[in-house]
């Protein structure tokens, strides 16, 4: 199964196994099984309170969690779904501000799978099936979901009238699927676009731009374009944003990186450009500090990990897992002391493309293997990092990585250690070092 999702509730247990049994398989892109699912469903993706849609490579679930948290600081209720999950399955799915329980969990999981057997369907279609049955049976004043993979051909994309569209940082990811060309890739991206709406996206390079604007035109779509529509950026401690119709100043995001002030901004855009939910600008200003999205630059001040290591050692975990997102992490840790770097990667990512950019800033890196997961060996990915002048070694998980570098560093200056290149891996940090995400 495609997420190797387990749950220690029996119930939801049960639900998952009829999924591993359905659908062992990897995802295949298309409309066509998710559409009959929601047709015996009796279409519940047409029941659901206003829908903000995002897409984009990187940052499309930090710009979900900026999302949720003006929603919910303008005193509304939210529907959020996400993917994948890092430690519950449950994470998935937020109903009105809060995790779904395992209860309602296996009751809408049973109810997809009770008529699914002859449709075939992937993980993340019976999971999308799942949420929207869910969210059009509880009340909630939004509704936040985020594209799984691509846009025009992912299961959450028969959603048919969003309230609006967005399209955070794009670049080349799940090649495997999408292909390695960028424009292709925006393209397929910018698909969520539909007709009378408004899709709000960052601001690309003139080929990409191109290709989104082809899009949202033949889809009939209004695009808000950044650098045109609207404009912003941190500057001198502030959030600065502004359009047609206003102005704001807002605080730094709380979130750690600087990108995740274009996350941030984009969030902001697209809720400027919808009239349905009132979002004053006090709410966008305590979203600034109310959004959260684990395993994303996320500093584990404490836990059984973190008890591993010498006092003043500081530990992190990003789940971040291609070049584009290695950008961003090496950027975070440039002025790092002593950064060392715990990795897996999955088999379909390319390692070289995101260790090259940690060449030069990184003193040593241990290599784990992503538990349960078809995944680059530990010796190749040492292999790897050993080309671009990095110190590496191997460990069988890792708690066994960071007791091996205790023991070899305990008497060094405090150091920065990083675990990164899977959520997969990054989900069995938290639960190592129970950092459970609620």
């Amino acid at each position: 199964m495609a997420d190797h999702a387990h749950s220690d509730d029996p119930a939801v247990q049960k639900q998952l196994d009829r999924l591993t049994i359905l659908s062992p398989g990897r995802d295949v892109l298309g409309l066509e099984r998710i559409t009959e699912l929601c047709k015996r469903l009796d279409n519940p993706q047409r029941n659901l309170p206003p829908v903000l849609h995002v897409a984009g490579t990187n940052g499309k679930g930090s710009v979900c969690a900026f999302l949720r948290a003006a929603i919910e600081a303008a005193g509304l209720k939210a529907h959020v779904y996400t993917s994948p999950h890092l430690v519950r399955f449950n994470e998935r799915i937020r109903l009105a501000g809060k995790l779904i329980s395992d209860a309602q969990l296996a009751a809408v999981l049973a109810e997809v799978l009770d008529i699914s057997e002859d449709v075939n369907p992937s993980f993340f279609e019976v999971t999308t099936a799942a949420a929207f049955l869910a969210f059009s049976r509880y009340p909630a004043d939004a509704c936040v979901i985020e594209v799984g993979l691509g846009g025009r051909l992912d299961a959450t994309n028969v959603i048919e009238r969003p309230l609006v569209a967005g399209i955070a940082h794009l670049g080349v990811d799940h090649e495997s699927f999408l292909g390695n060309d960028i424009a292709v890739i925006a393209s397929e991206k910018a698909g969520i676009a539909k007709r009378g709406r408004p899709l709000v996206t960052q601001q690309y390079e003139e080929e990409l731009g191109e290709a989104i604007a082809k899009t949202a035109l033949a889809n009939g779509a209004e695009w808000i374009a950044r650098g045109r529509d609207w404009k912003g950026a941190a500057y001198r401690g502030e959030l600065h944003y502004h359009d047609a119709e206003q102005k704001l100043r807002l605080p730094l995001p709380r979130l750690a990186g600087a990108h995740q002030a274009d996350n941030a901004l984009l969030a902001i855009a697209m809720l400027s450009h919808q009239r349905e939910l009132a979002i004053p600008e006090s709410a966008l200003r305590a979203a600034m500090g109310w959004a959260d999205w684990p395993a994303r630059l996320q500093r584990l001040d404490r836990g059984p990990l973190v008890s591993l290591l010498p006092e003043g050692t500081q530990l992190w975990v990003d789940g971040g897992h291609n070049p584009l997102a290695a950008d961003v992490i090496a950027r975070h840790f440039a002025e790092a002391p002593n950064l060392h770097l715990v990795m897996g990667m999955l088999a379909n990512k390319d390692p070289d493309g995101f260790l090259a950019r940690f060449a030069g800033n990184t003193q040593s890196a241990t290599f784990v293997p992503t538990e349960g997961h078809e995944c680059h060996s530990p010796e190749d990915l040492a292999a790897v990092a050993r080309k671009y002048g990095i110190t590496a070694f191997t460990a069988h998980d890792v708690p066994s990585a960071l007791a091996d570098w205790n023991y070899a560093n305990a008497s060094s200056p405090p150091a920065t250690i990083a675990v990164v290149g899977s959520l997969y891996l990054a989900g069995e940090v938290l639960r190592f070092n129970e950092s459970f995400p609620e």
